[in-house]
């Protein structure tokens, strides 16, 4: 029966939080945004404090340098990445029209075998690219909708900092308090639990937020040297996309290759020096800076990552793209505990139930 009681317990809990979040996501997101700074900055104030500053003082210097580091970025990339998403945006039809009758050409019948195997290929690249199209605006349009804040992007920008330094200031004393609560009978498992939550969530998102910039800044570099239209907004888009495993990757793929026959066709070098910037980008990405930064030990599926990912922000518009990897990873250990009990009980083992 206490088993049963604490099995309900633990349910109705979480249904109350997935329930607050569906509720307050509109006005969530700053301070979403502001825990998971928090969380990435704590082992960079902890290290500061560890040299003999301050906790208030590190905290400070550490959201500080973010500030500046990002208002810095932003002035730095932000007139290039609006230049080239203008000018894309006016090219991309001119594009389209150009692969379209690319596929359409009849002495090119293996183009259109390649992107379609209708009668008319030229209407099935139409039909891909509207599908795309249509996927990808209504999705992002849930993300919009669903991660709007009460004062929108000043909210985001004011607030986020703050409460990211007010965590960082009391964290050891938050985690603390939250330690004190955990009933006495159960406190060693759930702190195992929780250190390999925090293994999990810090080894991939950490991680992964390296290999990100460093990807952006590969690709936009690699794209652009090899003479590719907008290479640096593809590049910097296909970076940064790279949070999402393969989704990241595949659609920088696409599009550049879009723009890629569209502007080189048919001199199959440039084309080649494309797709060879992604092949290296893969592999940099898979046998090098993957298991350098993340390591094998993280314990989040790719496929669990996508579903994750996609449908917390359905759900949640961006203050679910913050949430769904601690979920993520959350849900998985505690799956994982719940299976290692479940081959060590009487029902898996069968042996209290063995006849005496």
């Amino acid at each position: 029966m206490a088993l049963e009681r604490q099995f309900v317990f633990w349910v109705a809990a979480l249904a109350v939080l997935v329930a607050v979040l569906w509720l307050l996501s509109d006005v969530l997101l700053p301070f979403v945004a502001g825990m998971a700074l928090a969380y990435l900055l704590d082992p960079i104030a902890r290290r500061a404090e560890g040299l003999g500053i301050g906790r208030a003082v590190s905290a400070l210097a550490v959201v500080t340098l973010v500030i500046v580091a990002v208002v810095v970025a932003v002035m730095t990339v932000a007139p290039i990445v609006h230049e080239q998403f203008t000018a894309f945006a006016d090219k991309l039809p001119d594009y389209l029209t150009r692969l379209q009758s690319l596929v359409s050409d009849q002495s090119r019948t293996w183009l259109g075998k390649l992107v379609g195997g209708e009668s008319d290929p030229g209407k099935s690249v139409g039909t891909l690219v509207s599908q795309g199209s249509g996927f990808v605006g209504g999705f992002l349009a849930s993300i919009w909708s669903g991660g709007r804040a009460v004062f929108s992007v000043l909210s985001l920008l004011i607030i986020t900092p703050v409460v990211a330094f007010y965590l960082l200031l009391d964290w050891d004393r938050v985690l603390v308090t939250v330690d004190g609560w955990i009933p006495l009978q159960h406190r060693n498992t759930v702190r195992g639990l929780a250190r390999d939550i925090d293994n999990a969530i810090a080894g991939f998102v950490r991680g992964q937020a390296v290999i990100c910039l460093i990807l952006a800044a590969f690709y936009a570099i690699g794209l652009t040297l090899a003479g590719l239209n907008f290479g640096f907004l593809i590049g910097l888009m296909t970076g940064l996309l790279s949070f999402i495993p393969f989704v990241g990757a595949l659609t920088g793929f696409l599009v550049a290759a879009v723009v890629a026959i569209a502007q080189f066709w048919p001199n199959w070098t440039p084309i080649l020096m494309v797709v060879g910037v992604f092949l290296i980008g893969q592999a940099l990405e898979g046998y090098v800076l993957s298991p350098k930064l993340v390591g094998p030990k993280v314990g989040l599926h790719p496929v669990w990552m996508m579903f994750a990912l996609i449908a917390a922000a359905y759900l949640f518009g961006f203050v679910g793209l913050l949430v769904a990897i601690p979920l993520a990873a959350t849900v998985g250990v505690l799956l994982r505990f719940a299976l290692r009990k479940y081959l060590e009980s009487p029902i898996y083992t069968g042996r209290d139930l063995e006849p005496r």
